[in-house]
Order: C-alpha cells, then sequence, then structure tokens
C-alpha cells in the first residue's frame, strides 16, 4: 500500500513538473502604444501600425505554451488621448504573438468598460520552439491590424 501511495505521489509530482515545463514565453508587464516614434515616424511594431491615439496599459500577464494555448490577462486597456480619452473605444482586442518573423493570433474578447480583459485559448497554430524575439501585441481586429499595447517579455 505504502509503495503504491509513493509511486502515485511521484507520477503527480513527475506530471506537475512537465506541465511547468511546456511554457513556451512569457510576458510579465505591459507598454502602451504612442503612436509616433519620434516627430514624424509611425511607431511601427513587427509591421503593425500603431492604433490613430496613445494607449495605456496598467497591468498585463501572458503565458503561451508550446501546444498554441495562451492566457492572457491584460488590465487598464484605455485610451490615452483624443476625445475617447479614459475610455475602452469600444475596441474587440486579441493577441499577436511573433516569433522571429512568423505571427499567430488568439480568439478575439471585447474590453470591458474599465480596459479589462482576458484571452484564455489556444493560437490559430502552434508557434516554434523556441520562440525566438518573442513580441506579444494586443490589436484590434481590423484588417490589417493596430497595436495599442506590448508584453515585456519575462527572461
Amino acid at each position: 500500500m505504502k509503495t503504491s501511495i509513493m509511486v502515485g505521489a511521484l507520477a503527480l509530482a513527475f506530471s506537475a513538473a512537465a506541465l511547468a515545463d511546456d511554457r513556451l514565453v512569457r510576458f510579465d508587464g505591459g507598454i502602451g502604444e504612442i503612436p509616433v516614434s519620434n516627430s514624424t515616424t509611425p511607431n511601427v511594431v513587427r509591421g503593425i501600425s500603431p492604433g490613430g491615439q496613445p494607449w495605456v496599459i496598467s497591468r498585463l500577464t501572458a503565458d503561451v505554451r508550446t501546444d498554441g494555448r495562451i492566457l492572457v490577462d491584460g488590465r487598464g486597456l484605455l485610451l490615452a488621448g483624443g476625445n475617447g480619452i479614459g475610455t475602452n473605444g469600444g475596441q474587440i482586442v486579441r493577441a499577436m504573438l511573433f516569433c522571429g518573423a512568423a505571427s499567430f493570433t488568439s480568439d478575439t474578447v471585447r474590453l470591458e468598460p474599465d480596459g479589462d480583459f482576458r484571452i484564455d485559448g489556444t493560437l490559430n497554430a502552434p508557434p516554434p520552439e523556441p520562440c525566438e524575439s518573442p513580441v506579444l501585441l494586443i490589436v484590434n481586429t481590423s484588417m490589417p491590424p493596430r497595436w495599442f499595447a506590448a508584453g515585456i517579455p519575462k527572461q
């Protein structure tokens, strides 16, 4: 009986460790979007243009797994300029992960009135392992998309 319990406990511990090891990339912290990188140049990131007005984000965390599962928790994604300042601009957003030049997108979610959002799903395809030069953008649903916030990669 003791042996069975020990074997079960070891198997459970090994399973938990294996699940923890399937993390591909993590982001902790967010950067709001500023439309220009200098007085005349748009702040384009990985070919994605910025939203028309500045945006702020209070908090952003994201975990991406090797199988493409993604969990993003954003707080306070709000306009920081223009007539809609302090609002969510009525936006629907998605996460866009870049691994080098390759990009992957999540399902969409509507921003809450206070700018909070949660994405819990799967990317449109599993990203490569390793994910070289990871960049996470929070973008709108227009085509082409425009970015409002970026994640800070956690080493």
